[in-house]
């Protein structure tokens, strides 16, 4: 008997020492019986600072840059895009279309699971773009797949969630059907409004899926700890079907609203990388971090929005004659350090299957001949001396970088006699403050590309866009050139189309141009993997860190 304990308690401590070097590969440990922890390599972790805290972290909720560069960690669409923001196959490993342009059959990876273990099918699909398109939902980026068979009516509660053209055709086959051709329709399902979901999760806990403790996900990461005005803390995900070539441990969003101190945390290695640089201490930035600081063109554009519901800003010529005064050249070389550039189109220059934008028709004209129009304007809208004074307030996210724009911005304007009042709030109120649109005179918003193509930022004018048209805009001309411009098959009359359509938004004005960025980026020479691009996307996948 003794013997039979003996061999046991041998073969147990055996097992026990297997197990310990197992975990340690994992990066994780093990207490022996003995209490002798085994050492487990130290883990690579990406400290990346982030802009703010995400609003939601449920994709369909999501609007922000801010959540879009999480949720490409969490999640992985049909498509993804590699380290150089190129379009690349993602859950699915091919696809083909058929003559009409309108009905794409995905075949999907037979490896992908959801980090629990699930295998991943077409009807994660299915669901995910039933539940965005739900009126129910209330997603405020349901319309950016529009280009789904009868997403539209089904969003407007014309239609049943099954009306959907989308379906699963086996095991491994999703079908997905086209309102109309669309040139851009496979660049648009690496947003994230077009990741699959998991469904079980959902329906078990309704909105608190997004918790640490409940989100499943089918990404390179997922979601260990959400501390909201701190940190969100990424872990691998061991499930990823490509998780063999993921370097990263760990990957670890730090929210850094106020640049400046985000700048002494990156000088002091506490983060890694930053997407921002405070205007006022970009000459020291060059001059001191010239191999750290990253300045790359950008498909992304820097507005004020007018809230047309509210007189006097219903009134183009009001618009107009706010826009004609700004000094777009000294904003971005003096205010921005050169690292912007003066914006007169609303679709930014870098489209290659756009070419030039639309710009304003006084773009060439000299600024104080802009000035003296602008008042001319005013005038004849009812303000100026001996009449009304023009009173605005501009709302802003409370950064040093818009703050220094807002001033500025106000300063041209007392040139008009404009009185101008500065409201700052914290970068996550100000987003709610969009959203929820109550009335407000002036409010800054930036655009950046989910993919590349004109309608992207054209489609924020439309009327019927409610979440993301800020300016609450409605001019039916415009709403049909958007229509016809979607319906064109062929490449050349759409673009000349939508040309159309933001010359007249140009004109219209509801949206003040002021910039166009570039993106800024600190990088600590230990980040190996990031790559600049005009999306300004840095996928976790591709990074590792230098010891």
């Amino acid at each position: 008997m003794s013997g039979n304990l003996r061999w046991h308690r041998l073969a147990f401590q055996l097992l026990v020492r297997v197990a310990a070097i197992f975990f340690t590969v994992l990066g994780l440990t093990i207490e022996t019986e003995i209490g002798c922890a085994a050492e487990a390599p130290a883990l690579m972790v990406w400290h990346r600072g982030e802009l703010g805290d995400p609003g939601s972290l449920d994709p369909h909720k999501a609007e922000t840059l801010i959540e879009s560069n999480i949720l490409d960690e969490l999640f992985e669409g049909l498509v993804t895009l590699n380290a150089r923001s190129e379009f690349i196959p993602g859950v699915a490993a091919s696809w083909t279309v058929d003559p009409t342009g309108t009905v794409y059959d995905f075949q999907l990876r037979p490896d992908a699971k959801w980090s629990n273990g699930d295998t991943l099918t077409p009807d994660d699909f299915v669901f995910a773009f039933r539940r965005l398109m739900a009126p129910a939902t209330g997603a405020p980026y349901a319309n950016i797949l529009y280009t789904l068979k009868n997403a539209e009516k089904i969003n407007k509660g014309e239609l049943p969630v099954e009306a959907l053209g989308v379906r699963g055709l086996d095991a491994h086959r999703l079908e997905i059907t086209l309102e109309h051709p669309a040139p851009f329709f496979i660049s648009q399902l690496a947003h994230f409004t077009a990741k699959p979901l998991h469904q079980k999760s959902i329906e078990t806990y309704g909105s608190d899926f997004v918790r640490p403790e409940h989100m499943v996900t089918n990404g390179p990461f997922m979601l260990k700890s959400f501390t909201p005005n701190d940190r969100i803390v990424l872990i691998k995900n061991p499930a990823y079907y490509d998780v063999a070539h993921v370097a990263l441990d760990e990957e670890i969003f730090y929210s850094l609203e106020d640049r400046s101190a985000a700048l002494r945390r990156f000088m002091a290695g506490e983060i890694q990388s930053y997407n921002d640089v405070p205007v006022e201490q970009i000459g020291f930035v060059r001059s001191h971090l010239a191999e750290a600081f990253k300045v790359t063109p950008s498909l992304g554009g820097y507005y004020y929005s007018f809230d047309t519901r509210r007189k006097p800003f219903d009134d183009r010529r009001v618009r107009q004659a706010l826009s004609m005064a700004i000094d777009r050249e000294f904003l971005a070389e003096r205010i921005w350090g050169g690292t912007m550039d003066p914006g007169y189109s609303f679709v930014p220059p870098g489209i290659e299957s756009y070419g030039a934008p639309a710009t304003v028709a006084w773009k060439d004209t000299d600024l104080f001949e802009r000035e003296d129009e602008a008042k001319k304007l005013l005038a004849e809208a009812g303000f100026g001396p001996g009449s009304q004074k023009l009173e605005v307030e501009i709302r802003f996210p409370n950064s040093e970088n818009h703050r220094a724009t807002a001033v500025a911005v106000a300063d041209m304007w007392k040139a008009l006699g404009v009185e101008t009042r500065l409201l700052a709030t914290d970068t996550m109120s100000h987003y709610a403050f969009l959203r929820e649109k109550p009335p407000f005179d002036v409010a800054w918003w930036g655009w950046f590309a989910d993919y590349p193509d004109a309608q992207n930022y054209l489609f924020l004018g439309q009327s019927d866009n409610q979440g993301l048209n800020h300016a609450s805009f409605s001019n039916e001309t415009f709403n049909r050139l958007m229509q016809e411009a979607q319906r064109e098959a062929s490449p050349e009359r759409r673009r000349a189309i939508l040309h159309e359509a933001e010359a007249l938004l140009l004109d219209e004005q509801p949206d003040l141009v002021l910039l166009t960025y570039s993106s800024r980026n600190l990088v600590s020479p230990k980040l190996k993997g990031w790559e600049a691009n005009v999306l300004d996307n840095h996928p976790g996948r591709y990074i590792s860190v230098a010891p």
